[in-house]
């Protein structure tokens, strides 16, 4: 007499299994930001432009004690040339140009006799590492405002959103305007600290409102439970999970300290000489407008060029972090 013998049936594919069997690839969360920014043309595009600015200012004229490629220096005068007339020309020869020319001075020169194009490399310099300075500070105390009034609610929440609610009502440029003439000819570091500290208020109202919303998740409940401490919580469970919000909010702040910085430069609160910014430039040479524009247009370009390439940048990264789009295939 035949024993019957009983086969189990197959069992499909679960997991990553079953997507590794339909021939789909499993990436990371953090290779699926990068894909997804490196996709988006435009914050493509703007880190390309940003990263140029970036090199030529740095690489032109130097900082601090690494030398540059350009021979002359945004303080020393001289002789006028031709009027102080641009001598860069990029148009052909068909088109009514000269053809790729530099010259001595491809910007021109002021009033003084100095190279425009060194002037206008040390103002992007400054504005930059100004800008950047207000975007990490007003991002961290917003970060950290905003966390703990999003976690610990109560009074906590009532007194900080009251003091932002404060510092919202008061018209940022005139906030600035004041804290920048406490802060004096102190240097650039310490204009661009303070300017953060009155800068920092959309930061918190937005980290907030999805640290409200997190921490009512059943990971964050769980880690109460255990009795971990509400520090460790902020820090370990909270925080990485806005980290998208905060790097976006980092680029919109920078974005925004270059024209906040450039209208308090514009009217005399911001950079003091000997030193100048983008905005100070511009504020020393409006007058000039009908008779050298020149003079007005080279520091104005920057400007436009590196806030339209840090919005870009920061348009990408919404997008790279937005986790409606997390499911992304070959």
């Amino acid at each position: 007499m035949m024993r019957r013998t009983r086969t189990k049936p197959a069992q499909a594919p679960s997991g990553t299994d079953a997507v590794q069997g339909m021939g789909v690839r499993t990436r990371t969360q953090g290779q699926l930001v990068l894909r997804r920014f490196i996709r988006h043309k435009g914050a493509v595009a703007g880190m390309i432009g940003l990263g140029a600015i970036v090199l030529l200012a740095v690489t032109s004229i130097g900082a601090g004690p690494i030398p540059g490629w350009w021979p002359k220096d945004f303080s020393s005068t001289g002789t006028l040339v031709d009027g102080g007339k641009p001598t860069l020309s990029l148009l052909p020869g068909f088109l009514g140009g000269s053809g790729l020319q530099i010259g001595e001075h491809p910007f021109g020169q002021d009033n003084v006799g100095r190279d425009y194009f060194a002037l206008t490399m040390r103002g992007t310099q400054v504005s930059l590492v100004i800008a950047f300075i207000v975007g990490i500070v007003a991002t961290f105390v917003g970060t950290l405002v905003g966390a703990v009034a999003g976690y610990f609610r109560g009074k906590s929440e009532a007194a900080l959103m009251r003091l932002t609610d404060l510092v919202i009502t008061i018209p940022t440029l005139l906030f600035a305007g004041m804290v920048a003439v406490m802060a004096g000819d102190r240097g650039i570091v310490v204009l661009g600290l303070v300017l953060g500290l009155v800068t920092w208020t959309p930061t918190a109202r937005l980290i907030r409102g999805e640290v409200l919303s997190i921490r009512e998740k059943e990971f964050v409940i769980a880690a109460r439970s255990f009795g971990t401490s509400a520090r460790r919580i902020i820090v370990k469970h909270i925080l990485p999970n806005t980290v998208g919000i905060i790097i976006v909010s980092v680029t919109l702040a920078i974005a925004s300290a270059i024209i906040l910085e450039s209208a308090l430069s514009f009217l005399g609160l911001g950079v003091q000489p000997p030193d100048t910014s983008l905005g100070r430039i511009i504020s020393d040479y409006q007058n000039a407008l009908t008779v050298r524009p020149w003079l007005f247009y080279w520091p104005g370009l920057f400007i436009i060029g590196i806030v339209l390439s840090v919005n870009f940048i920061g348009d990408g990264l919404r997008d790279a972090f937005d986790p409606r789009q997390n499911r992304v295939r070959d």
